[in-house]
């Protein structure tokens, strides 16, 4: 008995490769961006400046800024800056959002979380470390002067003016 060349299945068309008889899978979809309304999920760095002085009566004032959005209390505060360290980046800040220079701690003294909402409209979450600021100067310019208020209070109080928890600790619990 003579062999048999093996049949081609049907649905193959004659001089057709195999590789271009396989159906072709569709592309999975990307996944959907996310909502607004939800935050990320991988929190972003931020660094934060604690500036502070002493009164001639050697009581510890920290110096609070309001928010250009919100207008809430807060530190001055900024995304890392290129080239800088943690605690320059967090120096730089305190000059361009509040006009104070000084000498900044190398390490941070605390940290807090935030949700930010960026100009898309979508919510961030922040991870902010704060580094102390032992005021020496203060400019009569500065690039955000007139674009917010700005307090010298005693610690106690500045607790209570900020809106995040974590931070209200950072302020009732530092020491120089």
């Amino acid at each position: 008995m003579a062999k048999q060349a093996p049949s081609k299945p049907s649905h193959a068309k004659a001089g057709q490769s195999k590789k271009a008889r396989l159906k072709k899978v569709p592309a999975k979809k990307p996944p959907p961006k996310p909502s607004n309304r939800e935050p990320d999920r991988e929190p972003r760095a931020q660094f934060a400046a604690l500036p502070w002085r002493l009164t001639a009566e050697g009581e510890i004032e920290v110096l609070l800024i309001t928010s250009r959005e919100t207008r809430r209390w807060v530190i001055p505060k900024g995304w890392p800056i290129k080239g800088m360290s943690s605690a320059k980046s967090a120096a730089q800040e305190a000059f361009e959002e509040a006009g104070v220079r000084g000498k900044v701690a190398k390490g941070p003294v605390g940290a807090y979380a935030y949700d930010k909402r960026l100009k898309n409209g979508r919510l961030q979450h922040v991870r902010v470390a704060v580094f102390a600021l032992q005021v020496e100067s203060e400019a009569e310019t500065y690039p955000e002067l007139g674009q917010r208020e700005k307090r010298w209070l005693p610690l106690a109080e500045a607790a209570t003016l900020v809106a995040e928890s974590e931070l209200m600790v950072v302020l009732a619990t530092f020491t120089p």
